[in-house]
């Protein structure tokens, strides 16, 4: 006799670069599985694949991982290892005021959103008559890249995702570019400039959230600023 099918809920949530109403469910152990299979090998290739991998099958096929930003598949991944083991996490933070006592806080990972700043364009203008226009990361473009990340592979990842350069009538797409003519366009621009850029990927929409902590040692009670998928993971 057939084993009975298990019936497994479905919900829906806003997707941040968009605002499209996206329906997900929780992952099943076998998808699970492969995500752990991944982590395992402690390859940020494997684990990035079996990341985007579970968000495509989990969003019914909805979701591109390939090509789709990397907040995007960020909050939809946090979203559905909420409603697959649980919303609630257990994280170890560091309390600011001594940098070194620890204290356990809960968080709701429902409670965790994209930080999207008014401000931000992906258009940096460098002179009036010449700007850039980037694409956000996507998740092929984060390998190897930790905070902190040496200088190479922030650069590497700049130039990845330089779309357009334009000056004056002329437009220059990343299709008729070349990585060394990327990065020689780079390389000539001014300190100034070169600002505008970082304050492009430094303002990038992110997970974010902000828990308050009080030091059991001193009592001080401060706020502690969780950025990006491994401050919530545990």
């Amino acid at each position: 006799m057939a084993l009975p099918k298990i019936n497994t809920p479905t919900y829906e949530l806003e997707l941040p670069s968009t605002g499209e109403t996206l329906k997900y469910r929780p992952f099943l152990v076998k998808e699970q599985k492969m995500l752990l299979m991944a982590q395992e090998t402690g390859e940020d290739n494997d684990i990035a694949r079996a990341m985007g991998d579970l968000v495509h099958t989990c969003t019914f096929g909805k979701t591109d991982p390939v090509n789709s930003p990397v907040f995007d598949i960020e909050y939809l991944f946090l979203r559905i290892r909420g409603k697959s083991v649980g919303e609630n996490v257990t994280l170890n933070v560091t309390c600011p005021d001594d940098n070194e006592t620890k204290v356990s806080v809960k968080v709701n990972l429902e409670d965790i959103s994209i930080n999207m700043l008014d401000d931000h364009t992906n258009e940096i203008q460098l002179l009036d008559n010449c700007k850039i226009i980037f694409r956000y990361p996507i998740l092929s473009d984060m390998s190897g890249i930790t905070a902190g990340g040496d200088i190479q592979s922030v650069f590497k990842l700049m130039e990845a995702c330089v779309q357009e350069i334009h000056h004056g009538d002329d437009v220059y797409y990343r299709a008729d570019m070349s990585d060394k003519d990327i990065t020689d366009f780079i390389d000539q621009l001014t300190g100034d400039q070169f600002e505008k850029i970082s304050d492009f990927f430094n303002s990038m929409p992110k997970l974010r959230h902000v828990i308050k902590v009080t030091n059991p040692k001193t009592k001080k009670k401060s706020e502690v600023v969780l950025e990006g998928l491994q401050s919530f993971l545990v």
